[in-house]
């Protein structure tokens, strides 16, 4: 007789067991069907010892089954433990090859050809789907294995890994420990990996702990090896093992053949759903990272409602208190999916995303009701996050001479994205013009939606290309005048050192930089020398096409590089049809070439520069820089820093390169975009209007930022014991007093409690963002000799000699 239950939950991920968890805890007849062994098989194949994040933070749990950080094992330990003493009903080794019928007489079927019947079907499935194989002759070798549990099973091998993704990465690098290590990457560059992981590869290629063959595609796996196709035509790496990760290939058509219907081709897609989970199909319900929520706690939340859901409970998402205190200045006393109706109807960029990709995005945001006249932000800020405009309007003040300039937007539209590419100061200031309703959206968050939702990308791009043309080039032209312009624009990606133009070459287009900067050089007696550095905001290659010359310099890269590529022919036409553009443009090149004119007669000028640029200050907003000539070794600088910040010096006076006089010293540069925050699990990192880099009390100690920084300016250390005041040491005795260094028991070296070893958290100079008077190590150096100073003061600090 076939088994008859009211829930079927296919899939054993968090959201399927956290489903389970509950219809058990509530008496209701279910099963719970995987085809593994165990439970939860994405986490199951992590590698062994990954940490296992429980973001986000603000989010509240609601499950059965308990969750927070730790590694693999502890959690898949802690759920089975919880899952089996709630005695959910779970059926190992049942794949699902087949859903059909209707809601209240669902028949699954069963690849042992055994079929149950259910009222109502949750899909937990995921995105995994089965992974996927190397395609090629030779795939199903013994040795070739397409998951690492323990890197340390295996020692004194040659190991090909195939893949350049995050698990690919994490595999190679643990397992250089003990073997010798090959990684093929198809591509000519790692892309789309966690900052850490990107920092980690590299500096593994470069110290030869890993070698790396690019651009390489898998032709076979021989008795000996892995045949692969390069660029400079075939070649075989012996091995003795094949690791390959590859992904794997989601299941759309098993989903779409359960009638379950997606809304576009996109592969990335995802099923339209109800507010409930429901899909297309009546009594079908999916959860989960196909539902659109890839985190754990998110899932298992689903999980959780939707039991709720199918057994006719109205109960509010577990975000929903969330997202009514941020709702709560909006009025009209509608609720949370009346609101959510509304911004997507009244703001197009929105439009596009699923309700539950819009109330993720909106956890991240903030709602704000400025009145008339109010100051959103000013010109200069050092502030990158996005507005978009859900009522009323702004005012933007695109001429800081002249405060009648503005350009005006209204209900739909948005600001701030340039602050946002660039990673720059604002370039102007935006005020309310009536009462409105605002959206602030995290410079994080945008990202991650422009990232994960093309219709937000593309409506991003078109939009930001306009005004940056406006803003930069022709201040106060309509939109509707630069079409021409507008139309041939292309965006174009440079890595660091990549050449944009060379001199002598013919000039057709210009260059205007949204992100990162550049070096102008020139080729002086034989050499090419650096004679200006061009930043983020500014355009490069007019000259060429002002006086129909060649190319006068060379444009290269100073870090990673993104432009607006404007031809020529159009651009031409409109210094040609409009005076005011052409004065402006013309003025600039007369600038430029003075500017030039000048620094080849300072050779010593482009040394300086070059030297910068090359310790990574083209992608800073703030660097200390020490004239040695000046500096004494007092070290006043690092004991001011340490007794400004608990005892824990941020500052390496000694380390550091040197040029001529100019040290620059182990110290945060406060970075455009900062790596440190790329890959922060608890948004610990962030910063400041002022332009200053800080990390929160909210650091959870992963160490994440300190492997992302490439400038080594962040390490770990424990907090120190509170150091006793004055008064303290003058009647007792205690702690360090006036001149004397904090150490012992009162400095950072006390890092044990009670026996056991302190947590240790991220460490990084905030420059003194809360100390009356600016940086301490400025501030106490007798000489002048330390000197903090910004991108844009560079060639005019390093040519007055500091």
């Amino acid at each position: 007789m076939t088994e008859r239950v009211k829930i079927a939950i296919v899939g054993s991920g968090p959201a399927g067991l956290s489903a389970a968890g509950r219809a058990a805890a509530s008496g209701v007849s279910h099963v719970l069907l995987e085809q593994r062994d165990h439970i939860s098989d994405t986490i199951y194949k992590y590698q062994k010892g990954k940490l296992v994040m429980a973001t986000p933070d603000i989010l509240p749990l609601r499950s059965e089954l308990s969750f927070q950080i730790g590694i693999r094992e502890e959690v898949l330990g802690n759920w089975e433990k919880q899952i089996n003493g709630l005695k959910a009903n779970i059926r190992y080794n049942s794949e699902v090859v087949a859903i059909t019928g209707e809601k209240g007489n669902f028949t699954l079927k069963l690849s042992d050809g055994t079929t149950l019947n259910a009222e109502f079907v949750v899909f937990a499935i995921g995105l995994q789907g089965n992974i996927r194989l190397l395609g090629v002759p030779g795939q199903d070798r013994e040795w070739v294995q397409y998951q690492l549990n323990d890197p340390d099973e295996y020692s004194d091998e040659t190991i090909v890994v195939v893949g350049a993704g995050d698990a690919g990465i994490e595999n190679a690098l643990a397992l250089t420990k003990q073997n010798t290590v090959v990684i093929l990457n198809r591509g000519s560059e790692f892309a789309r990996i966690k900052q850490g992981n990107l920092t980690a590869i590299t500096a593994a290629i470069e110290k030869n702990q890993i070698e790396c063959i690019y651009s390489a595609d898998t032709v076979r796996v021989d008795d000996d090896g892995i045949v692969v196709k390069t660029p400079q035509g075939e070649t075989k790496v012996k091995c003795d093992r094949i690791i390959a990760r590859l992904g794997a290939l989601p299941p759309r058509k098993f989903v779409e053949s359960c009638g379950i219907k997606f809304p576009y081709s996109d592969p990335s897609s995802l099923p339209e759903l109800s507010g409930q989970y429901e899909s297309n199909v009546p009594g079908l319900y999916v959860i989960g990272a196909l539902a659109g929520y890839p985190l754990i706690k998110q899932a298992m939340n689903q999980g959780y409602e939707v039991i709720e859901y199918i057994q006719g409970n109205q109960l509010k998402p577990a975000d929903e208190p969330l997202l009514e205190q941020k709702f709560a200045n909006i009025p009209g006393n509608r609720s949370v999916s009346e609101i959510l109706a509304m911004l997507q109807e009244s703001v197009p960029l929105l439009s596009g995303l699923t309700t539950l990709q819009l109330r993720e995005f909106l956890l991240d945001s903030n709602v704000h009701a400025p009145r008339g006249g109010d100051v959103i932000f000013e010109r200069n800020d050092y502030t990158n996050s996005f507005y978009s405009i859900v009522d009323g309007g702004v005012n933007i003040q695109i001429d800081p001479e002249d405060e009648t300039k503005v350009v005006s937007l209204g209900q739909g539209e948005f600001f701030g994205e340039m602050g946002l590419l660039s990673g720059r100061r604002r370039t102007a200031t935006v005020m309310a013009s009536k009462p409105s309703l605002l959206i602030e959206t995290p410079r994080r968050s945008m990202i991650k939606l422009i990232n994960s939702v093309e219709a937000v990308k593309r409506v991003m791009d078109e939009v930001a290309v306009g005004r940056q043309i406006q803003t930069y080039i022709a201040p106060g032209i309509p939109l509707q005048d630069l079409q021409d312009l507008i139309r041939t624009v292309k965006v174009e990606k440079f890595e660091q050192g990549a050449v944009l133009f060379r001199e002598g070459e013919a000039g057709d287009c210009l260059y205007l930089i949204q992100r990162g900067s550049v070096t102008v050089s020139r080729e002086v007696s034989g050499k090419e020398a650096v004679i200006s550095y061009v930043a983020a905001g500014n355009y490069v290659g007019e000259m060429a096409l002002i006086s129909n010359a060649p190319r006068s310099a060379t444009i290269r890269a100073a870090v990673a590089v993104e432009a607006l590529r404007l031809d020529g022919v159009p651009f031409q036409a409109l210094m040609g049809r409009n005076e005011a553009v052409r004065r402006t443009i013309e003025a600039r090149y007369r600038g430029r070439m003075l500017e030039n004119i000048e620094t080849t007669e300072q050779p010593e000028a482009g040394g300086i520069i070059q030297f910068l640029i090359e310790q990574g200050l083209g992608e800073a907003t703030d660097v200390l820089l020490i004239d040695e000539a000046l500096c004494v070794r007092c070290d006043n600088c690092e004991k001011a820093c340490a007794e400004t910040h608990q005892g824990t010096s941020r500052l390496n006076r000694e380390a550091g390169p040197t040029y001529q006089t100019i040290h620059v010293p182990t110290s945060c540069r406060h970075c455009e975009h900062p790596h440190c925050m790329v890959d922060c699990p608890p948004d610990a990192l962030r910063r400041n209007a002022n332009g200053e880099v800080y990390i929160t009390d909210s650091c959870i100690g992963c160490g994440n930022c300190e492997r992302n920084c490439p400038y080594g300016v962040i390490h770990m250390a424990a907090k120190p014991p509170k150091k006793p005041g004055l008064l303290q040491w003058l009647l007792f005795g205690r702690g360090p007093g006036p001149g004397q260094a904090v150490s012992g028991k009162w400095g950072p070296d006390s890092n044990k409690e009670g026996g056991a070893p302190k947590p240790k958290k991220a460490v990084k100079c905030d420059m003194c963002k809360d100390v009356l008077g600016g940086p301490a190590c400025v501030r106490a150096c007798p000489t002048g000799a330390a000197l903090r100073v910004e991108p844009s003061e560079f060639f005019r600090v390093v040519s007055q000699g500091l």
